[in-house]
């Protein structure tokens, strides 16, 4: 006898009683059956396990034949909500497809468990070590993973002046992770990939100080920084065996007296002077430290992530993951590899003109473009591929509009949602193998 609610999947419309074609869940003595057909399978099923959910039901047993792993986790995600008390048995599945599931359940539980965390429980360096940490659980042999955390003042020292301007107007050190997953167990051996992660661990908007109504999710503003954790250590567990950097740009965006403010200069280590004139586009001057250090290591992929733009989430709301890129191959690629994984991601426009639409008086740049009716996503791109070594080949930035919901909706729960984990880890293995 089970304590969880049996669900079994039916590919057949349910009967009149429950509402025909158009219900997508019914229930008998046994338990429920989510009644999923026709050309949106997974939609349906990711909408009656969120229905599920609502109605209070936080102990399932999958049963039957029917589920496959693309059913079971468009389930999982529906059913999971942010509270405790979840439990999840998942279905008979055979051993390769099972541990799959299981990957996939343990990364993104992770991953929307870190962003859903209070910025109290979350602070920069406590974000770059639980990163940290986590990617080492994630390896075969904790040796190959390597990570140091660089905070304060030392972020100075080393030039990391970006991370550190954002972050110095909190009691809370900044912090930079600087991660080495290598394999090869070799000091001389090629890095593949560098993933930059935008780990806001709060936004204020410092003097640009955002409405409440904006700032209430910004706990999540780190979701960029916890899916690039999340994508590296999914794609370790299914066995990625090339080096990648994990570089982790953390701060809390506060309002104090040693808070930068704007008409400020930063000088980057590439020699690139950016104005601030908008203290609230944080994330492209700590982004920028990232890509700094990612080209000393001459990586063949750079990957961005971030909730970099208000702009691209009003393009694309929270059902899909902005990219942006100049290598057309490349972002083709990327494409595919979301489609593969049922998550959603679209390419925003980035053209050289964008890079000519962020004019300052006093620097090389300013950190937010002029004008009325500027494409705010685009140019916030743009700004990053000054700190880009060969911004034309091989560079992705993904302003991660889908990371964090608001409300709940049909088919996702209120808080973090942990899309983009699967494409990216899979961005990951597929240019692995190039």
């Amino acid at each position: 006898m089970t304590d969880k609610m049996l669900i079994q999947l039916s590919h057949e419309p349910a009967t009149d009683v429950w509402g025909g074609k158009k219900a997508v869940i019914s229930f008998n003595q046994n338990g429920a059956t989510v009644h999923a057909f026709g050309d949106f399978v997974l939609d349906q099923v990711q909408q009656a396990a969120r229905n599920l959910d609502t109605q209070g039901i936080q102990k399932v047993s999958l049963a039957g034949d029917n589920w496959s792993v693309d059913t079971a986790w468009a389930f999982y995600q529906g059913w999971r909500g942010p509270k405790v008390g979840y439990e999840f048995e998942s279905p008979t599945l055979e051993n390769t497809a099972q541990k799959l599931l299981n990957n996939h359940i343990t990364v993104t539980d992770w991953v929307r468990q870190i962003i859903n965390e209070t910025a109290e429980d979350v602070g920069p360096q406590q974000l770059a070590v639980r990163a940290g940490e986590f990617i080492k659980s994630k390896a075969l042999y904790s040796k190959d993973v390597r990570y140091k955390v660089v905070s304060g003042t030392d972020l100075l020292e080393q030039g990391w002046v970006g991370v550190h301007t954002v972050g110095r107007g909190s009691t809370r050190k900044p912090a930079m992770l600087q991660l080495d997953y290598n394999p090869m167990g070799d000091e001389n051996s090629k890095v593949f990939a560098c993933i930059i992660g935008k780990g806001i661990t709060f936004d204020s908007g410092g003097y640009s100080i955002k409405q409440s109504s904006s700032m209430d999710t910004m706990k999540a503003d780190m979701s960029g920084a916890a899916m690039a954790a999340g994508g590296l250590g999914l794609a370790i567990v299914q066995g990625l065996n090339k080096r990648v950097k994990l570089i982790l740009c953390c701060a809390e965006n506060m309002i104090s007296s040693n808070a930068y403010k704007l008409g400020d200069i930063i000088t980057y280590k590439n020699g690139v002077t950016v104005e601030v004139l908008n203290s609230d586009a944080e994330g492209r001057l700590v982004l920028a430290d990232g890509l700094l250090f990612a080209n000393s290591f001459k990586p063949t992929l750079t990957i961005d992530c971030a909730t970099l733009t208000g702009a691209a989430k009003m393009a694309l709301g929270n059902d899909y993951h902005a990219l942006f890129t100049f290598d057309q191959a490349l972002a083709l690629r990327c494409m595919n590899a979301a489609d593969a994984e049922n998550e959603g991601l679209w390419q925003l426009p980035l053209e050289e003109f964008h890079r000519n639409m962020l004019p300052s008086g006093f620097a090389d740049l300013a950190n937010v473009e002029s004008g009325k009716h500027s494409p705010g996503a685009s140019t916030a791109a743009a700004f990053l591929s000054y700190f880009v070594e060969d911004y034309k080949e091989g560079w992705i930035h993904l302003d991660c509009s889908g990371a964090y919901r608001k409300s709940a909706s049909d088919k996702w729960s209120v808080g973090a949602t942990g899309m983009g984990v699967k494409t990216l880890s899979r961005i990951l293995m597929d240019e692995s193998t190039r």
